[in-house]
Protein backbone atom coordinates (compact mmCIF):
# COMPACT_ATOMS: atom_id res chain seq x y z
CA UNK A 1 0.00 0.00 0.00
CA UNK A 2 1.43 3.59 -0.59
CA UNK A 3 2.49 5.84 1.65
CA UNK A 4 0.08 8.32 2.62
CA UNK A 5 1.70 11.63 0.78
CA UNK A 6 1.90 9.32 -2.34
CA UNK A 7 -2.02 8.26 -2.15
CA UNK A 8 -4.27 10.16 -4.57
CA UNK A 9 -6.90 12.40 -2.67
CA UNK A 10 -10.39 11.43 -3.88
CA UNK A 11 -12.50 13.24 -1.51
CA UNK A 12 -11.79 15.62 0.94
CA UNK A 13 -14.34 18.30 2.69
CA UNK A 14 -12.72 21.51 3.69
CA UNK A 15 -14.74 23.64 6.49
CA UNK A 16 -18.10 21.78 5.77
CA UNK A 17 -21.46 23.40 7.60
CA UNK A 18 -24.91 21.67 6.76
CA UNK A 19 -28.27 21.13 8.70
CA UNK A 20 -31.60 20.55 8.53
CA UNK A 21 -33.57 24.29 8.74
CA UNK A 22 -31.56 26.70 10.31
CA UNK A 23 -29.78 24.85 12.59
CA UNK A 24 -26.09 23.50 11.45
CA UNK A 25 -26.20 19.49 12.08
CA UNK A 26 -22.41 19.78 11.41
CA UNK A 27 -20.13 22.43 11.33
CA UNK A 28 -16.29 23.28 10.24
CA UNK A 29 -15.30 19.58 8.83
CA UNK A 30 -11.97 18.83 7.77
CA UNK A 31 -11.21 15.25 6.31
CA UNK A 32 -9.91 13.70 3.32
CA UNK A 33 -10.64 9.87 2.09
CA UNK A 34 -7.53 8.71 -0.72
CA UNK A 35 -7.01 5.69 -2.85
CA UNK A 36 -6.51 2.24 -0.88
CA UNK A 37 -7.59 3.19 2.26
CA UNK A 38 -10.33 2.80 4.23
CA UNK A 39 -11.33 6.16 6.67
CA UNK A 40 -13.72 5.02 9.28
CA UNK A 41 -16.20 8.13 10.78
CA UNK A 42 -17.03 7.76 14.35
CA UNK A 43 -19.49 9.16 16.45
CA UNK A 44 -22.44 8.80 18.74
CA UNK A 45 -25.93 8.44 17.74
CA UNK A 46 -26.52 12.02 16.43
CA UNK A 47 -23.39 13.35 16.11
CA UNK A 48 -23.63 14.16 12.67
CA UNK A 49 -22.06 11.06 10.55
CA UNK A 50 -24.75 10.34 8.29
CA UNK A 51 -25.43 14.29 7.72
CA UNK A 52 -21.58 14.46 6.90
CA UNK A 53 -22.38 12.17 4.08
CA UNK A 54 -25.01 13.36 2.80
CA UNK A 55 -23.46 16.56 2.58
CA UNK A 56 -20.47 15.38 0.61
CA UNK A 57 -22.11 13.49 -1.89
CA UNK A 58 -24.68 16.41 -2.55
CA UNK A 59 -28.02 15.43 -0.96
CA UNK A 60 -28.20 18.00 1.99
CA UNK A 61 -27.23 21.69 1.00
CA UNK A 62 -24.05 22.80 2.33
CA UNK A 63 -24.16 26.24 4.03
CA UNK A 64 -20.43 26.99 4.01
CA UNK A 65 -17.29 25.14 2.96
CA UNK A 66 -15.72 22.89 -0.02
CA UNK A 67 -15.82 19.59 -1.42
CA UNK A 68 -13.33 18.50 -3.53
CA UNK A 69 -13.83 15.41 -5.93
CA UNK A 70 -11.05 14.12 -8.12
CA UNK A 71 -8.94 16.76 -7.64
CA UNK A 72 -11.94 19.53 -8.38
CA UNK A 73 -14.13 21.63 -6.28
CA UNK A 74 -17.72 20.49 -6.84
CA UNK A 75 -21.46 20.70 -6.38
CA UNK A 76 -22.88 17.84 -7.98
CA UNK A 77 -25.41 15.66 -6.57
CA UNK A 78 -24.96 11.85 -5.78
CA UNK A 79 -26.25 10.83 -9.44
CA UNK A 80 -23.94 12.94 -10.85
CA UNK A 81 -20.74 11.35 -8.79
CA UNK A 82 -22.38 8.12 -9.90
CA UNK A 83 -21.49 8.85 -13.12
CA UNK A 84 -18.00 9.49 -12.19
CA UNK A 85 -17.59 6.73 -9.85
CA UNK A 86 -18.94 7.30 -6.45
CA UNK A 87 -20.64 4.50 -5.21
CA UNK A 88 -22.95 5.26 -1.94
CA UNK A 89 -24.55 2.10 0.37
CA UNK A 90 -27.23 3.80 2.76
CA UNK A 91 -27.96 2.94 6.31
CA UNK A 92 -31.63 1.46 4.98
CA UNK A 93 -29.99 -0.94 2.53
CA UNK A 94 -31.65 0.36 -0.15
CA UNK A 95 -32.67 -2.71 -2.31
CA UNK A 96 -35.93 -2.98 -4.08
CA UNK A 97 -37.50 -5.96 -2.07
CA UNK A 98 -40.36 -6.64 -5.18
CA UNK A 99 -37.51 -7.72 -7.36
CA UNK A 100 -35.34 -10.38 -7.26
CA UNK A 101 -31.64 -10.28 -6.18
CA UNK A 102 -30.52 -10.66 -9.73
CA UNK A 103 -32.86 -7.63 -11.42
CA UNK A 104 -31.11 -5.86 -8.32
CA UNK A 105 -27.90 -6.61 -9.45
CA UNK A 106 -28.68 -5.46 -12.97
CA UNK A 107 -29.15 -2.08 -11.86
CA UNK A 108 -25.61 -1.46 -10.77
CA UNK A 109 -23.12 -0.43 -13.09
CA UNK A 110 -20.96 -3.79 -12.82
CA UNK A 111 -23.61 -6.26 -13.74
CA UNK A 112 -24.02 -9.84 -11.93
CA UNK A 113 -21.31 -12.12 -12.26
CA UNK A 114 -18.75 -9.58 -11.09
CA UNK A 115 -21.22 -9.40 -8.29
CA UNK A 116 -21.41 -13.22 -7.48
CA UNK A 117 -17.63 -13.03 -7.75
CA UNK A 118 -17.72 -10.59 -4.77
CA UNK A 119 -19.62 -12.69 -3.25
CA UNK A 120 -20.60 -16.08 -4.19
CA UNK A 121 -23.17 -16.45 -1.50
CA UNK A 122 -25.62 -14.40 -3.60
CA UNK A 123 -25.52 -17.07 -6.37
CA UNK A 124 -28.15 -19.53 -4.98
CA UNK A 125 -30.22 -16.38 -4.26
CA UNK A 126 -30.56 -14.66 -7.63
CA UNK A 127 -34.00 -16.16 -8.43
CA UNK A 128 -35.44 -15.09 -5.02
CA UNK A 129 -37.33 -11.35 -3.91
CA UNK A 130 -34.69 -9.01 -2.28
CA UNK A 131 -37.28 -8.76 0.35
CA UNK A 132 -36.88 -12.03 1.51
CA UNK A 133 -33.89 -12.37 2.21
CA UNK A 134 -32.03 -11.88 5.65
CA UNK A 135 -30.59 -8.51 6.97
CA UNK A 136 -26.86 -9.62 6.23
CA UNK A 137 -27.63 -11.06 2.27
CA UNK A 138 -29.37 -7.61 1.71
CA UNK A 139 -26.18 -5.86 3.21
CA UNK A 140 -24.62 -8.05 0.77
CA UNK A 141 -26.18 -7.27 -1.70
CA UNK A 142 -26.00 -4.08 -1.05
CA UNK A 143 -22.23 -3.97 -1.24
CA UNK A 144 -22.03 -6.35 -3.77
CA UNK A 145 -23.59 -3.96 -6.25
CA UNK A 146 -21.41 -1.58 -5.48
CA UNK A 147 -17.91 -3.02 -5.42
CA UNK A 148 -19.11 -4.91 -8.62
CA UNK A 149 -19.07 -1.13 -10.48
CA UNK A 150 -15.51 -1.14 -9.74
CA UNK A 151 -16.14 2.28 -7.61
CA UNK A 152 -13.29 5.44 -7.19
CA UNK A 153 -14.50 6.07 -4.02
CA UNK A 154 -16.95 4.08 -1.54
CA UNK A 155 -19.16 5.68 1.03
CA UNK A 156 -20.52 3.17 3.76
CA UNK A 157 -23.41 4.17 6.28
CA UNK A 158 -23.51 1.45 9.33
CA UNK A 159 -22.69 -1.48 6.96
CA UNK A 160 -23.24 -3.49 10.76
CA UNK A 161 -26.24 -2.08 11.48
CA UNK A 162 -28.54 -5.01 13.33
CA UNK A 163 -26.10 -7.85 12.10
CA UNK A 164 -24.77 -11.04 13.87
CA UNK A 165 -20.66 -10.87 14.51
CA UNK A 166 -20.19 -13.72 11.82
CA UNK A 167 -21.77 -11.73 9.15
CA UNK A 168 -19.93 -8.70 9.72
CA UNK A 169 -16.93 -9.95 9.54
CA UNK A 170 -17.22 -11.52 6.30
CA UNK A 171 -18.64 -8.08 4.84
CA UNK A 172 -15.62 -5.72 6.60
CA UNK A 173 -13.48 -8.76 5.29
CA UNK A 174 -14.69 -8.56 1.41
CA UNK A 175 -14.57 -4.64 2.10
CA UNK A 176 -10.87 -4.62 2.69
CA UNK A 177 -9.94 -7.39 -0.04
CA UNK A 178 -11.92 -4.75 -2.40
CA UNK A 179 -9.68 -1.93 -1.36
CA UNK A 180 -6.31 -3.47 -1.47
CA UNK A 181 -7.42 -5.52 -5.39
CA UNK A 182 -8.52 -2.13 -6.82
CA UNK A 183 -7.46 1.41 -5.25
CA UNK A 184 -10.62 2.13 -3.37
CA UNK A 185 -11.05 4.82 -1.20
CA UNK A 186 -13.66 4.10 1.59
CA UNK A 187 -15.37 6.58 3.94
CA UNK A 188 -16.80 4.14 6.31
CA UNK A 189 -19.21 5.32 9.13
CA UNK A 190 -19.70 2.62 12.05
CA UNK A 191 -21.17 2.59 15.46
CA UNK A 192 -18.80 -0.37 15.46
CA UNK A 193 -16.11 0.88 16.34
CA UNK A 194 -13.90 -1.76 17.76
CA UNK A 195 -14.48 -3.89 14.66
CA UNK A 196 -14.03 -1.05 11.81
CA UNK A 197 -10.74 -0.53 13.64
CA UNK A 198 -9.55 -3.90 12.42
CA UNK A 199 -9.71 -2.53 8.61
CA UNK A 200 -9.55 1.05 9.04
CA UNK A 201 -6.15 2.72 7.95
CA UNK A 202 -7.29 6.45 9.71
CA UNK A 203 -10.27 7.06 11.76
CA UNK A 204 -12.22 10.61 12.51
CA UNK A 205 -14.28 11.22 15.71
CA UNK A 206 -17.61 13.86 15.45
CA UNK A 207 -19.26 15.01 18.49
CA UNK A 208 -22.18 17.56 18.25
CA UNK A 209 -21.54 17.95 14.55
CA UNK A 210 -17.57 18.97 15.07
CA UNK A 211 -14.71 16.76 14.68
CA UNK A 212 -12.88 16.49 17.58
CA UNK A 213 -10.23 13.92 16.89
CA UNK A 214 -8.69 11.60 14.29
CA UNK A 215 -5.66 9.63 13.61
CA UNK A 216 -3.81 6.75 12.44
CA UNK A 217 -5.61 3.08 13.14
CA UNK A 218 -2.82 1.40 14.09
CA UNK A 219 -1.33 3.63 16.19
CA UNK A 220 -3.40 6.64 16.84
CA UNK A 221 -6.57 5.29 18.98
CA UNK A 222 -5.60 6.39 22.88
CA UNK A 223 -7.86 9.40 22.29
CA UNK A 224 -10.46 7.35 20.30
CA UNK A 225 -10.81 4.82 23.32
CA UNK A 226 -10.66 7.78 25.56
CA UNK A 227 -13.33 10.25 24.07
CA UNK A 228 -15.84 7.32 22.62
CA UNK A 229 -14.73 3.64 23.10
CA UNK A 230 -15.01 3.88 26.78
CA UNK A 231 -18.73 5.80 26.83
CA UNK A 232 -19.34 2.99 24.84
CA UNK A 233 -18.79 -0.07 26.71
CA UNK A 234 -18.48 -3.32 26.26
CA UNK A 235 -21.05 -2.50 23.84
CA UNK A 236 -19.00 -1.64 21.01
Amino acid sequence: MAADHEREIVLQASGISAGYGDLPAIRGIDLHVARGEIVALFGANGAGKTTTLLSLVGELPRSAGQVHWLGRPTQARLHQLARQGLAFVPENRSVLASMSVRDNLLLGRGGVEPAVEIFPELAPLLGRRAGLLSGGEQQMLTLARALAARPVALLVDELSLGLAPIVVERLFTVLRQAVRSHDIAVLLVEQEARRALDVADRWYLLRNGELVGSGDASIGTDQLEREYLAGLGSAG
